[in-house]
């Protein structure tokens, strides 16, 4: 470490939250996020309580030639800081409403599930992402593809600005109006560009949407991904939909019906007419029996109820990426890779229809990745951390191989996985937003303050 005893007195003495050192008996639940194969163990670590704290932090991480890390939730982390100073943020917890102008200011700790709770209290909705326990700063600033994407767009596509404390220690508005430059890289470009402190975005008028789950039998796991993958072809823009082949564990947390089975889930989210919905969805529905879940008319404030994501850490593996079509001849690489009777260390593999209001950039622009894309492709592999250093990157090494034809040749920072993989920072944009945002990280982080993509210990 680069600072003194006393240095560390100083700094701690000026902040509202706590200060951790390595070896701290607290540092590692501070520290803790979702995936608990990921183990940070920094130099120091500040749990800001304040953006005072967090512009405090930066300073001091510059007077003493510290890297800075950011960890809110630690969704998607997959690279353990190991150095220099890390921001937790979750204390940052407030949560303004305006029904008014239809406005959310959002602090960088929290999560979906109160903003959602919250706005549905006016009858108003984000637009959120499939799952509730996700951070919405970080799954914002990567873009974000919820339930609804389709229709109305990636979630930063709604954002209006955002507070961030930059490498040189200010505290800034970054909106269309002012600093638009590190505005526009914000909006999709992910890590890199400095801490946010806080979000806020624009509000739906939405109490409640025709949507929600099915799940098929093994044996008709084909027939139904045929007629997914038909309907996709003609869905209106109202209609955003996913499927699933899942191998689901044998865990007590796993609804009876499911535990052990391999099966498909089928998710649906209509925006409009609840009849206009049903009737869109119908041919699904006929594809083949299912035997859990239903889709109907839902509150706005039970959106995590379509894809019923994992709420709960433990550990993860994933690998994705983003797809040009999805033809008859992809459902048959698939199904072939996937498809019941397959023995192999992927528990889940999804599917998701985007386009529609994804493809539209919103004015001004953004460096959202994957807006040409029109379907997402996530793998999800088994909960063992012994498989994941070696067993599955080769499994999705040669997946992917497979899959190659209808695979994008850039996708976006969200579905990306292991940025360690040869190749897959540099695919999360197209190359022209890939360099737009390397001038502008430059431009704002000039020495190099906030490593991005996230080192890996050597």
């Amino acid at each position: 470490m680069t600072f003194t005893a006393d240095d560390l007195h100083t700094f701690t003495a000026s902040l509202d939250g706590p200060v951790f050192v390595r070896g701290d008996d607290a540092l590692p639940a501070e520290v803790a996020g979702f995936n608990t194969t990921v183990v940070h163990d920094p130099d120091l670590v500040v749990g800001a309580a304040s953006e005072a704290d967090v512009v405090a932090a930066v300073r001091f991480a510059a007077r003493h030639g510290l890297p800075v890390h950011v960890l809110a939730t630690g969704h998607g982390g997959f690279t353990p800081v190991v150095d220099g100073l890390l921001v937790t943020t979750s204390r940052l917890d407030t949560l303004r409403i305006d029904p008014e102008t239809r406005r959310a200011v959002v602090g960088a700790g929290l999560r979906w599930r109160p903003v959602v709770a919250a706005a549905a209290e006016h009858g108003l909705a984000p637009v959120t992402g499939s799952s509730d326990s996700v951070g919405v700063v970080g799954y914002t600033t990567g873009g974000g593809l919820g339930p609804f994407a389709r229709t109305l767009g990636f979630s930063s596509d709604w954002v209006r600005a955002f507070r961030v404390v930059t490498a040189g220690g200010e505290l800034v508005t970054a909106s269309e109006t002012s600093h638009p430059e590190l505005f526009w890289a914000l909006r999709g470009g992910k890590g890199g560009l400095g801490v946010v402190t806080s979000i806020e975005f624009e509000l739906v008028p939405l109490t409640s949407f025709y949507g929600g789950s099915l799940f098929f039998d093994a044996e008709h796991i084909p027939a139904v991904l045929r007629a997914w993958a038909a309907f996709t072809e003609t869905a209106p823009t109202e209609a955003t939909s996913s499927v699933a082949v899942v191998r689901f564990p044998l865990f007590d947390e796993i609804p009876t019906p499911l535990r052990g089975k391999t099966a498909l889930s089928l998710r649906f989210a209509y925006l409009g007419d609840p009849a206009s919905g049903a009737a869109v969805f119908q041919p699904l529905r006929e594809a083949a029996p299912a035997f859990f879940g239903a889709v109907d008319v839902m509150p706005a404030a039970a959106v995590a109820m379509v894809h019923n994501d994992p709420d709960q850490p433990g550990p993860v593996w994933d690998r994705g990426m983003m797809l040009d079509s999805v033809d008859d001849g992809f459902v048959d690489v698939f199904l072939e890779a996937f498809g019941p009777g397959r023995e192999l260390p992927i528990i889940a593999a999804e599917l998701r229809h985007v386009g529609g209001a994804t493809a539209r950039d919103v004015p001004g622009g953004s460096a959202v990745g994957g807006r040409d894309a029109a379907y997402t492709l996530v793998m999800v592999g088994a909960p063992d951390p012994g498989l994941f250093d070696t067993v599955l990157p080769r499994v999705a090494d040669g997946i992917t191989g497979l899959l190659r034809p209808w695979i994008s040749a850039s996708t976006n920072i969200n579905f990306a996985g292991d940025l360690s993989v040869p190749g897959a920072y540099e695919a999360a944009w197209p190359a022209e937003i890939f360099g737009r945002l390397a001038e502008v990280r430059r431009s704002y982080d000039p020495t190099g303050m906030f490593p991005y993509p996230p080192r890996a210990a050597v």
